[in-house]
């Protein structure tokens, strides 16, 4: 007696012996016959049966007409998809959305900032699993749009590698390079009559050229300096400008990294171990990076279950000098430091020195030691000084605690000179929106110690960065004759004397919430201390009178975020 095989046995064996290595769950949506309407509607997209049989790889594009971070993302996402196909995966492409803060900045529209990066998190990752992608690729530029991006590739634990957009070029006016952080400042110039409505305009006609990130160690650049740290991104890739057309070459490498990844069955969890997190905290410090890395960097590391608190930064900074002189405390930004060789170069200085951990893993499948084996790294410069002599002897970021910050606060102290003691009389507003007023006014006082509170994830909701109050200040000549401290948050391209992050905030009753105008306030250096001078009876006195404020939204995200919201002090996330 004869048996007749079932045609469809032999296509699903067929289809099983084509399997490309790396295909590890797309599988799911591609074999047997009961998953023929799926290959009918990736066929309707126009895949041949050789493409549904390769390794499906997730491009994530931010891509927008929102922000000029963005909007030079699609040539790059291009690339990804050319580098993946002839590595022999089959690439899809999805969105997800980015918000500008530099055109959000100093309004109510700002609260929507940090939101923003666990809806992107949240995004790619809802699409990567649902679709069963085997592996991702994420490109991003603004500043959320980064660590937004990482927190999901941290999520997944599928192969994946990072992109960053690239930066924007320098503008230029009367000869000089200039840049957002100039606009900003040119506000407070124009509130004190140093300049004038022409000057003002000509300024900000000039300072970004076309599409990129903005060009200082601002956000965007230290997280993507932080993806290259963390082994996440390709050498050399986060200090490429956005339109130079290396960027465009190393986005199509990484279509065939995130292949080999694949192959090769190594996943962020082999990436993204303790020790890659200080390589990254380390290389921030050095280079004077945003004070939003203390809110980033723990929610990365959350999302792969380390623990990143805000005392290890400190930690790390202290032990780790500042050599690159970068915007905004510095002189120089993104695209300088990429003529001398970019990331990889700070990298090895900090390497040599024997302070990275050089046998951490990378996209590229090979470890940071030997990534960096072949850098040559050039004799010190403006821009980059050495180990041996550097600007400080101490990173450019400190965390303080004290009875005005029990969780802690963070100041950046990259390119200032501040006494070992300082600060002064309280000036106490509930919101940004006071301080820019009284700004306006010429209210504000050298010697003031400024208080911004119920700017904090839940009472903003949403930390809002304090660009446009902090430019001003600098530009009124105030930057460093004033103490600024808030719940809230400060932009990457902020300097000065203040203080950000301070928890608890005051709408969960942190002890912000009790200060009152006049109170002086003190920051002490040598104990990394930030403290209200009134004793702990009075605090307590004062903290029990205290109400909650009613919830600023009750419907939508913000309202969401409200309720999910976890402290600044452990990366503000949602999860």
């Amino acid at each position: 007696m004869t048996t007749t095989s079932d045609p469809q046995d032999k296509l699903d064996s067929k289809r099983a012996s084509k399997r490309a290595p790396g295909k590890w769950r797309s599988w799911e949506t591609t074999e047997g016959a009961i998953r023929a309407p799926h290959r009918s509607m990736m066929k309707a997209m126009g895949l041949s049966d050789a493409d549904i049989a390769n390794p499906f790889v997730g491009v994530a594009s931010t891509h927008n007409e929102v922000t000029p971070c963005n909007s030079g993302i699609e040539p790059l996402v291009e690339e990804v998809k050319r580098g993946v196909l002839a590595a022999q995966g089959t690439p899809f492409t999805f969105g997800t959305i980015t918000v500008s803060d530099a055109i959000s900045m100093g309004t109510e529209g700002m609260r929507g900032s940090l939101v923003s990066r666990e809806v992107i998190a949240d995004s790619i990752e809802t699409v990567v699993f649902a679709e069963r992608y085997d592996g991702l690729v994420a490109v991003a530029g603004c500043d959320k749009s980064l660590p937004g991006a990482m927190m999901s590739i941290a999520r997944l634990n599928v192969p994946a590698v990072f992109i960053y957009g690239g930066s924007i070029l320098p503008g230029s006016l009367h000869g000089q390079d200039i840049q957002i952080q100039n606009v900003f400042e040119a506000v407070g110039q124009y509130q004190t009559g140093e300049i004038d409505a022409d000057e003002l305009y000509a300024i900000e006609s000039h300072a970004c050229p076309g599409s990129g990130s903005c060009g200082g160690m601002f956000t965007a650049n230290t997280m993507s300096s932080i993806g290259e740290a963390l082994g996440l991104s390709l050498p050399g890739s986060a200090s490429e400008p956005n339109v130079d057309q290396r960027k465009a070459a190393s986005s199509r490498e990484a279509g065939h990294a995130v292949m080999n990844l694949l192959r090769k069955n190594i996943r962020p969890s082999d990436i993204l171990t303790r020790e890659a997190f200080e390589n990254a905290v380390t290389v921030v410090v050095a280079m004077g990076g945003s004070t939003n890395t203390t809110l980033h960097l723990p929610a990365i590391a959350a999302e792969m279950g380390v623990k990143l608190t805000l005392k290890d930064i400190h930690d790390i900074s202290m032990r780790t000098p500042l050599i690159a002189n970068m915007k905004p405390g510095g002189d120089y930004v993104m695209l300088d430091l990429d003529r001398l060789g970019g990331i990889p170069v700070v990298m090895k200085r900090l390497l040599d020195a024997g302070l990275l951990h050089g046998d951490c893993m990378t996209v590229t499948g090979k470890t940071i030691a030997e990534n960096l084996a072949d850098v040559k790294v050039p004799e010190p410069t403006k821009v980059l000084h050495s180990v041996e002599e550097p600007i400080s002897e101490t990173g450019g970021l400190v965390t303080l605690f004290g009875n005005l910050a029990p969780d802690g606060c963070v100041l950046k102290v990259a390119g200032h000179q501040f006494g070992q003691t300082f600060g002064g009389p309280a000036k106490v507003f509930d919101g940004e929106e006071g301080v820019m007023e009284a700004l306006q006014k010429r209210e504000i006082k050298e010697g003031d110690a400024i208080v911004i509170r119920y700017e904090g994830p839940k009472g903003g909701p949403g930390m809002r960065e304090m660009l446009s109050v902090t430019a001003a200040l600098v530009g009124q000549g105030l930057g460093e004759k004033v103490l600024l401290m808030t719940d809230g948050r400060f932009s990457g391209a902020s300097h000065g004397s203040m203080i950000g992050h301070i928890g608890p905030e005051a709408q969960v009753g942190g002890p912000i919430a009790a200060v009152q105008d006049g109170d002086q306030i003190e920051v002490n250096l040598d104990d990394f201390e930030l403290n209200v001078k009134i004793s702990d009876e009075e605090m307590a006195s004062r903290l029990s009178k205290w109400q909650p404020k009613p919830p600023s939204y009750t419907k939508g995200v913000l309202s969401k975020y409200i309720k999910l919201v976890n402290p600044a002090s452990t990366g503000a996330t949602t999860s």
